[in-house]
């Protein structure tokens, strides 16, 4: 076994550790479940809170939150299962590309990812060394990480993310609905607005978590959005109900 010289491990000690295989996919459905779950929270929760400003009636408000319910766990699942769909298919088609060339032009493409680490600066001779030994290993897992820093294992499945989706809108909107429907009357509103502004607080912090930012800024700002789409809609049912539309 040959030993690359010591520049060589400076250099993928100063790249970013590759994560394990797979991992990427789980991120995905991961987050969409969390996403799901807050538009679940913020979506039914402003239907619900909309119709409580507009009539105390209970059989409205269910209606209400439950057509919301089943309407935005729907489309949720289709919008992740498009968009996830449309990514890794321009992703499998970059890996086939790159299958296509290594098959056609080894020679060219083993000159290509010795450039690469050229350009990171190592030297011509030892550049030419790693990439032949990290072709010999796996060429494709090689210039796909080099050239475009994807693995072929973390093509995300678009049924994870269209699954995880609905299930968490799903389960966010279930909060608001029981926020509402069991209280009685006179504090339903309050009990809602609370209820949905702690959920939102902690489906704020997990998504900071998992995107690995500060935790305040994006909670904050799901929090002020979240208020205000209730604020809005209990004002139009107010207004409606004051009115005497409703």
């Amino acid at each position: 076994m040959s030993v690359l010289p010591h520049g060589v491990a400076k250099l993928f000690a100063r790249e970013e550790p590759r994560q394990a295989p797979g991992i990427a996919s789980r991120l995905n459905w991961l987050r969409a479940g969390v996403l799901g779950a807050n538009d679940g929270i913020v979506s039914v929760a402003a239907i619900v809170v909309g119709v409580a400003g507009a009539t105390s009636g209970i059989v409205p408000i269910a209606i209400a939150g439950l057509a919301g319910l089943v309407g935005g766990a729907v489309s949720m699942a289709l919008g992740e299962y498009v968009s996830v769909s449309s990514a890794r298919d321009s992703q499998r088609a970059i890996i086939a590309r790159e299958r296509e060339a290594l098959a056609t032009h080894p020679e060219r493409e083993l000159a290509k990812l010795a450039g690469l680490y050229e350009a990171k600066g190592l030297t011509p001779e030892t550049a030419q060394q790693v990439a032949a030994e990290l072709s010999e290993r796996d060429a494709l897992a090689a210039h796909l990480q080099a050239e475009l820093n994807i693995d072929e294992d973390d093509v995300a499945s678009p049924w994870h993310a269209a699954i995880a989706s609905a299930v968490a809108f799903t389960l966010g909107a279930i909060l608001p609905m029981l926020a509402i429907l069991l209280p009685p009357a006179p504090i339903r509103i309050p009990v809602t607005f609370a209820a949905v502004l702690v959920a939102l607080a902690i489906t704020g912090a997990t998504s900071a978590k998992i995107g690995g930012s500060p935790v305040l800024r994006p909670t904050i700002r799901v929090l002020v959005g979240g208020a205000l789409a209730l604020t809005a809609t209990f004002l139009v049912g107010t207004l409606l109900n004051t009115s005497g539309i409703v």
